[in-house]
């Protein structure tokens, strides 16, 4: 009885296994790769996106303008740090490498406005969710003063 119970399973076994490898109907065809999380329809692309608020442009000089990083520097450890830390995720994301993966006028409009933006942007509903709900305060800072926080975030 013990044999013929065992020969089942390993029947079955080896059935589920055939099945697994059944054929697959783009066999042959190259593999299509996921689009990038930027590319998906629901989610703009990060790099083209400006966020909402009442920054729409920013140029940056190729060069940092160090005397506004400083002043930048200054009040991100007075204002920020409670929150943020450069290198590492903390209640917010880090902000080393920001301008990488955000327009200059995203990261300055969620400075300054952050409350719309975790309501309408959905990169900032993104990041309001997996930083488990922990929304941005606003600490009204000038459009001068956030200019300056984002030139600071060029030189980390």
């Amino acid at each position: 009885m013990k044999s013929i119970a065992l020969k089942f399973i390993l029947f079955a076994l080896v059935m589920a296994a055939f099945s697994a490898c059944g054929s697959d109907s783009n066999a042959g065809a190259p593999a299509s790769k996921p689009k990038p999380k930027s590319m998906l329809a629901d989610e703009p692309d990060p790099m083209n996106d400006k966020g909402i608020g009442p920054v729409t442009e920013v140029k940056l000089d190729p060069e940092v303008d160090q005397e506004l990083a400083a002043k930048g520097k200054e009040i991100y450890e007075k204002m920020c740090t409670a929150c943020h830390k450069p290198e590492e995720k903390f209640i917010g994301p880090p902000q080393k490498g920001v301008l990488e993966r955000r327009t200059p006028e995203w990261v300055m409009n969620m400075i300054l406005n952050p409350e719309q933006m975790v309501k309408e942007d959905p990169i900032a509903k993104k990041l309001l969710m997996e930083y488990n709900g922990s929304p941005m305060a606003n600490q009204n800072l000038t459009e001068e003063e956030a200019r300056a926080v984002l030139e600071y975030f060029r030189t980390l």
